[in-house]
């Protein structure tokens, strides 16, 4: 028999913690320091009050913890005096059916991780979807991970723990994350498609109108109607659109969606969890034979990445009427232009300006995405709310000295363009730092014809520059310019920079930024606001209408872009639920 919540608020501090019992190896004290927080709202709210008694543990106390769990197909797994709990997960993982090479190659990895760390590695075998990790993924996450700094690695085992408690938790409750199962699915086999080159190494890259671009429209498309839209289309730029209509004729539609483009040997969630997630709400709504007094369109946008065409925001841009004709004309690596490969797609160029939408006839954009980075997994929270994404400048550079003998050239009289553009990194790192939430990369930097033996005469470099507001990111890019022509003065170089592109900060409308907060607490999920550094779809229909994001969690330290991008079911679900929380709030707001 399952548990409820209302039984657990119900009992006394002893039956509680029986009820409790097994989430966290050995250590019943995490569970029954949490029950002091009770009564809970849900299943959320108590995962985070466990989370939070182990962040306020003492270090010697979370490493005791995990010194309390078993190694992995280690020897209580030989001598069955694993905990039941235990059994099962090494089990549904495969780890009691090893071969002998793959048990002698975690026995190693096990000797050599011990000897290093001082403690067991601890990973949650059932993985993001709770079925089950792949051995090979189980072994190349232990042997990637040797690699880690102890702090770190120390956080990770107890972020692992969480989830393996999370695991457990919602196996006593008789609770499955059954929408965000079906996201989780959905991008799953969203992700069979791949450009040729890339597929065959079993890499995801998705580029603007490659065959598995127009593959990946056809399937969301297909999904689109089966959840029951009325209306699907893939427009004049390959956006794939689905409006499900709102009860009367004349009710405005809730704009949403993310793009299905990715970046070469990318991840399976960035862009894509934000069109699942809103086209399970809309299923619901479906099934239910529900309408609301607005209406929801969803868009996969076509392209956001740009990476066959140099111009991005292609999908996104062409709904507010920002689609630039001479872009047509760009070519790709094959040379093929981006016209004939919308001709070649069976685009109808002459409609792209009527894409074209009347923001009067909408509430306003929110949109879902993975956070791409690793604030939310560092502190154990789902979900994040966005305030704003940040304005950014680009610039590409040139450092110009004189290259002269590396030998004979006194230290006191180097005209060295390496070392003062290195001056200027370490002075960027620390003068971003100094606004909290303001960014600085330089992340290409290069010696022309460099030598080993040669004071370098050039170096050519990049400069990214980010914050949350305008007026930050342009008080960051004035000190960081001033401090280059002060370097070059200094060190008696010459120097060119050359702006790429600058895009504005995009701050989250106020009363939009307020209806996920009110769903998040409605979940029992803790608020926690963020600044995104990445640029989305977002940023372009901010230009004509009010606009929000929602950040779920990633895990693998939060890394995006990347094969290693993933996030949970259960993160996922969170956000179906906020998202629908949302749908709920604006329905009584809008009768």
């Amino acid at each position: 028999m399952s548990l409820t919540l209302e039984q657990l608020n119900a009992a006394s501090a002893e039956q509680a913690a029986h009820m409790l019992d097994g989430l966290y190896e050995h250590s019943p004290w995490i569970a029954e320091a949490a029950l002091a927080q009770r009564p809970f709202q849900s299943l959320a709210q108590l995962k985070h009050a466990m989370v939070s008694v182990l962040a306020a543990a003492p270090v010697d106390a979370q490493l005791a913890l995990i010194r309390a769990h078993p190694e992995l197909a280690g020897k209580a797994m030989v001598a069955k005096s694993l905990t039941a709990e235990s059994t099962n997960e090494q089990n549904k993982a495969g780890l009691t059916q090893c071969t002998p090479e793959e048990f002698a190659r975690i026995q190693q990895l096990n000797a050599d991780y011990n000897a290093r760390f001082g403690f067991p590695f601890i990973l949650a075998v059932r993985g993001p979807r709770g079925l089950g990790l792949p051995k090979q993924e189980i072994i190349d996450t232990f042997a990637r991970r040797l690699s880690n700094h102890p702090d770190f690695e120390r956080a990770e085992a107890l972020r692992n723990i969480h989830r393996i408690a999370e695991i457990r938790l919602n196996d006593k409750f008789g609770y499955e994350p059954a929408l965000g199962n079906d996201v989780w699915d959905w991008q799953e086999r969203l992700a069979q498609h791949s450009d040729e080159g890339f597929a065959e190494k079993g890499q995801l890259t998705v580029t603007y109108l490659t065959d598995a671009h127009r593959a990946c429209a056809q399937r969301i498309s297909h999904w689109m109607r089966d959840c029951g839209f009325d209306e699907v289309e893939i427009d004049a730029v390959g956006n794939v659109v689905g409006r499900y209509k709102p009860a009367s004729a004349d009710g405005k539609y809730l704009l949403t969606g993310s793009h299905y483009d990715t970046v070469r040997n990318g991840g399976k969630y960035d862009g894509r969890l934000g069109i699942f997630v809103p086209m399970a709400c809309v299923r619901g709504l479906h099934r239910a034979g529900k309408r609301l007094p607005f209406g929801i369109e969803v868009v996969g946008f076509a392209e956001e990445e740009g990476q066959r065409y140099k111009a991005t925001f292609l999908g996104s841009g062409a709904l507010i009427g920002d689609f630039d004709q001479r872009w047509l004309e760009q070519k790709d690596a094959n040379g093929i232009t981006m016209r004939e490969a919308m001709q070649h797609a069976g685009l109808c160029i002459d409609d792209i300006p009527k894409l074209r939408r009347d923001a009067a006839q909408y509430l306003g954009f929110v949109e879902v995405h993975i956070e791409q980075g690793p604030v939310l997994n560092e502190l154990d929270l789902p979900l994040g709310i966005v305030t704003s994404i940040n304005g950014s400048s680009r610039y590409v550079c040139e450092m110009i000295g004189m290259a002269s003998h590396a030998g004979t050239t006194p230290m006191d009289r180097r005209r060295d363009a390496a070392c003062g553009v290195a001056e200027l990194m370490l002075y960027a790192e620390k003068r971003a730092a100094q606004d909290g939430d303001s960014v600085a990369t330089v992340g290409m930097l290069e010696v022309p014809s460099g030598s080993i033996n040669v004071v370098p005469g050039r170096c050519k470099f990049s400069l990214d520059l980010r914050a949350p507001t305008d007026p930050q990111r342009d008080a960051l890019v004035r000190d960081v310019m001033a401090e280059l022509a002060a370097i070059a003065e200094r060190r008696g170089l010459r120097y060119s920079a050359e702006q790429t592109m600058q895009a504005a900060a995009a701050p989250s409308a106020a009363p939009w930024q307020a209806q996920w907060e009110k769903a998040l607490t409605t979940l029992g999920v803790p608020l926690y606001r963020m600044p995104s550094g990445a640029g989305h779809d977002a940023m372009k229909l901010h230009e004509v209408m009010p606009q929000a994001m929602l950040f779920v969690r990633g895990i693998n330290s939060g890394i995006s872009h990347n094969p290693l991008e993933s996030t949970t079911a259960d993160d996922m679900q969170l956000a179906v639920d906020a998202f629908s929380q949302v749908l709920q709030q604006l329905e009584q707001e809008t009768k």
